[in-house]
């Protein structure tokens, strides 16, 4: 019993420490990017030797494995949320997407925007990002089919290891596909700043972009 007393606290202090390590990596990464994350410069930032640190993250890998993982489960959290069947629940996921992004660019941007060279992500966050597209799935499920299909139909029936084990047809795979990757072009478009100076709101250009795919 003593010695579980004793370890209570000291995994709380670990982590803390480790919290307190993503902050500061979050803050290294909202100034100058990913790509320089230095697990060095936040042991300095924390008065600490670099040895030290890496007795709470072994590698640079590991701590940005740790925030995409983070940031994944969020998003996630967010569009289950808020998902539901048919256009207005496919309308709602859209939504959620776009108000968790704007909460936290550097985020959205981490997992979404240009990869970190020499970084591979772990099989675990593959699955997390998947279950983001299992609510996407669900809500296409439930609209009406459009078309005869099209080749790239059939390719997607061939390829279909990121929609996991849902069953839906090739067409709503497509229907699917094609909504998720407009909303992140406008959205990556957005908060990489290319819209500056167009005079336009981007709110509005998302949301027509919805209303086109969604056929409202």
């Amino acid at each position: 019993m003593a010695e579980s007393g004793t370890k209570a606290p000291r995994e709380r202090y670990r982590a803390q420490v480790r919290a307190e390590i993503k902050e500061l990596a979050w803050q290294q990464i909202a100034t100058a990017g990913a790509s320089t994350l230095s697990l060095n410069a936040i042991a300095k930032r924390m008065g600490m030797s670099g040895p030290a640190l890496y007795r709470y993250y072994a590698s640079r890998d590991e701590l940005i494995t740790e925030l995409i993982r983070d940031a994944y489960r969020s998003l996630a959290d967010a569009v289950r949320a808020a998902a539901g069947p048919g256009p207005e629940g496919a309308a709602a996921l859209a939504r959620a997407i776009r108000g968790w992004a704007l909460d936290d660019p550097q985020r959205y941007l981490l997992i979404y925007g240009t990869p970190v060279p020499g970084y591979h992500a772990p099989e675990d966050v593959t699955a997390i990002a998947s279950e983001i597209m299992a609510a996407l799935l669900d809500a296409f499920a439930a609209l009406p089919s459009e078309g005869t299909g099209t080749p790239f139909d059939a390719h997607l029936e061939e390829h279909r290891q990121w929609a996991g084990d849902h069953p839906a047809p090739p067409a709503v795979l497509h229907r699917a596909l094609t909504f998720w990757t407009r909303l992140h072009g406008v959205l990556s478009l957005e908060l990489a700043g290319h819209f500056t100076g167009m005079s336009f709101d981007p709110a509005q250009l998302y949301a027509a972009e919805v209303d086109d795919l969604l056929g409202r």
